[in-house]
């Protein structure tokens, strides 16, 4: 999957400035939240975000394992959109920005789809197009956040999440810190929680979190085998005698009167 450098791969650069440590340490409040729920036996984190297993190591899962894009190292080095696993073998998916990184983010979102077991558990974690950071993304063209190939909104993953059929279990807007490392101190947890309740829409970042749906289908019988009742009951077997026609490819004068 092109597009992806090798600053990607690592943590990038811009991830080490105060404005980036303020991000990586809202996004972990935020996932560490949304994975209290999840347990099971694995968890997949696809496409690394911040320090080596940073975010693994909030799973409850018995296993964790981070995929790295192919050719890049790692524990497990995948294209993500053709993942090395088996379908309906994973409890849970996180992706780190990934969506954000990808040329191809559907094909990644439908994959992980696939490798999900029946109510398996996605957190999605990604940028907003629109508000400060959205602002700050045009004014320098698509260059901010670093690395970032695109912002998908969070509106637009809901209707993709819905035509997978996964119910949105939580949706969440953080992060109202302005886009520029020179802004003085971090804002406090109070500005955060008057952020997500008056300007939602002014948040950096979103976390979605969604579960696969299992649908119960019950068979239905084709009318074609149901047994026809007659109305009345079955009727009375006739006494006339029912002859076949092959009795009657004899001669003429053998055919019955009653028959011609």
């Amino acid at each position: 999957m092109a597009g992806l450098t090798q600053d990607s791969a690592s943590q990038p650069a811009w991830l080490q400035t105060p404005l980036g440590t303020a991000l990586l340490a809202a996004e972990h409040a935020q996932l560490a939240h949304a994975l209290e729920g999840i347990f099971g036996e694995h968890l997949l984190q696809i496409g690394r975000w911040g320090d080596a297993g940073g975010l693994v190591k909030l799973a409850r899962t018995q296993h964790a394992t981070t995929v790295y894009q192919q050719g890049q190292g790692g524990e497990v080095s995948a294209d993500f959109s053709r993942l090395p696993f088996e379908s309906n073998s994973v409890d849970a998916v996180i992706l780190p920005h990934t969506l954000d990184l990808a040329p191809h983010p559907h094909d990644v979102l439908r994959e992980s789809h696939r490798v999900l077991r029946a109510e398996g558990r996605l957190v999605i974690m990604g940028f907003k197009p629109f508000g400060v950071w959205g602002a700050r993304r045009l004014w320098s063209r698509g260059r901010f956040p670093p690395t970032v190939n695109q912002a998908l909104g969070d509106r637009v993953l809901r209707d993709w999440l819905r035509l997978l059929d996964m119910r949105l279990h939580e949706h969440q807007r953080f992060f109202f810190r302005w886009p520029i490392n020179r802004f003085g101190k971090p804002p406090s947890r109070s500005w955060e929680q008057l952020g997500q309740r008056w300007w939602p829409e002014l948040a950096a970042c979103y976390l979605l979190h969604a579960r696969k749906r299992t649908v119960a289908m019950t068979p239905i019988r084709p009318s074609w085998r149901r047994r026809v009742r007659a109305v009345g009951g079955l009727p009375e077997p006739s006494l006339r005698k029912v002859t076949k026609i092959s009795e009657y490819r004899g001669r003429r004068e053998d055919i019955p009167p009653a028959a011609r």
